[in-house]
């Protein structure tokens, strides 16, 4: 059973209990707050983006503990989240033997990490699946469950062979590339500058689709660019993911995706896990909340004595010391939000669970119930009000609930989308492993 506590629900839930007397019946709210309760309890919760620092990951600092993380053990705990997609990112570097070099030791420090978390800091609440079986075993054992995705498949250099190690190690999904083009694939960032490497994949990406479908390795379509993601899909054998992406149509982002390549993942039998990322759930309100809070928050730091650098600023930093930076600012901006939010509560409110709810409802109608998951990029700049963190995990249930969704609906939504895009993955690899 899940470790699901019903202090979860955000305080304005809670106050609507304070006017009702012992006895008196229920409202209709109530009952729907119950409802979603019991589903969000019985159905297993997948978030298939969650980033991490692996200094986080050490004896006397790790998940067991409450950090100023929005992804960890008491967090998902507390807001019954079942499954953490633990990520393996590396920034995009230059295609060089030194880049390379570079890259393949920090995803080899991060798989490590992730092991040492699940077999060493915390076996006892937490453990590490390969298969949906995996999964459905461990939830059943009552432990929360960590899996593996690689985001930028940049540490694989020009070595093949190490897709199939990365597989063993635990990867489950890869995407091609991140922000900026690598020796696979183009970004999306190439839009800005309409530069590009490749027009899609390069040769050796296009053999890397192979040795992904071989080895059961989901292709993921969330940052490379549109001409890269068609090829993949054309190319795959198997079913592909978007672990963290918007629709386009609801939000004008490169790193969203628009209907026709949506179209070409329904009919691929893949999976599109919508997003929490503020700026790729409503660039309109997210855009309009950071230019009016940006000499607010300046005159708050400079008071806090918080130096706050722009994301230009904060993206040539080395990744150790973005990290760093990125959980200072996010503390900051926790302890900053309530003043923040009382400013713009009618100026400029913020991007919140029901924006986020409603590129769900979209991609639904768009390309089916059976093509749609959820994720946040926790730790990775994501989240939105109601859900910006674990803890608060509940809170998605209860708005598809809202709308109307059934415990079904939800349970494909949570994770049966895209654990049975893993399970087709996994049988299409078993056959090209049995080939000569």
């Amino acid at each position: 059973m899940k470790r699901f506590l019903s202090g979860l629900i955000t305080l304005s839930i809670l106050l609507s209990f304070s006017n009702i007397s012992f006895g008196q019946k229920k409202t209709d709210e109530e009952k729907l707050i119950e409802k979603a309760k019991k589903i969000h309890a019985e159905v297993i919760t997948l978030d298939t983006h969650n980033d991490i620092d692996t200094r986080n990951f050490t004896d006397k600092v790790n998940y067991t503990q409450d950090l100023a993380t929005q992804v960890n053990i008491p967090k998902m705990k507390q807001g019954g989240l079942d499954v953490s997609w633990m990520i393996v990112y590396t920034g995009q570097g230059e295609l060089t033997e030194e880049g390379f070099k570079r890259a393949y030791a920090n995803a080899i420090d991060k798989f490590e990490a992730i092991h040492r978390l699940t077999e060493k800091i915390a076996p006892d609440q937490i453990g590490l699946a390969y298969t949906s079986k995996d999964v459905k075993r461990l939830h059943k054992e009552g432990k929360l469950i960590a899996m593996i995705g690689v985001e930028n498949a940049y540490p694989v250099a020009n070595d093949l062979s190490r897709i199939e190690d990365f597989a063993k190690r635990g990867a489950r999904y890869m995407s091609l590339a991140h922000n900026g083009h690598s020796q696979l694939a183009d970004s999306n960032t190439g839009e800005a500058d309409n530069k590009w490497l490749y027009n899609g994949l390069s040769e050796l990406g296009k053999k890397a689709i192979y040795e992904m479908n071989k080895w059961g390795i989901m292709i993921d379509l969330s940052h490379p660019s549109k001409q890269s993601n068609i090829q993949a899909i054309q190319l795959s054998k198997a079913p592909v993911i978007a672990s963290h992406s918007g629709a386009r149509a609801l939000c004008d982002h490169s790193r969203n995706l628009d209907d026709e390549v949506l179209e070409m993942i329904k009919k691929n039998g893949g999976v599109v896990q919508a997003v929490a990322f503020r700026t790729y759930v409503s660039k309109e309100k997210s855009d309009l909340r950071n230019k009016l809070s940006a000499d607010i928050m300046k005159e708050l730091a400079e008071k806090e004595g918080f130096k706050q650098l722009d994301r230009a600023e904060m993206m040539k930093l080395p990744e150790t010391e973005r990290a760093d930076y990125m959980a200072k600012a996010r503390a900051f901006r926790e302890k900053m939000r309530p003043v923040l939010n009382e400013r713009l509560k009618d100026k400029a409110p913020d991007v919140n669970v029901k924006d986020f709810v409603n590129h769900i409802d979209y991609l639904v109608k768009k390309i089916g119930i059976d093509h749609v998951g959820i994720s946040s990029d926790f730790d990775g700049g994501g989240g939105v009000e109601g859900w910006d963190n674990a803890a608060e995990t509940f809170n998605v249930t209860l708005e598809l609930v809202r709308r109307g969704y059934t415990k079904n609906q939800i349970a494909k939504l949570w994770s049966g989308n895209l654990l049975r895009v893993l399970d087709e993955v996994q049988k299409v690899a078993k056959k090209l492993q049995q080939q000569k």
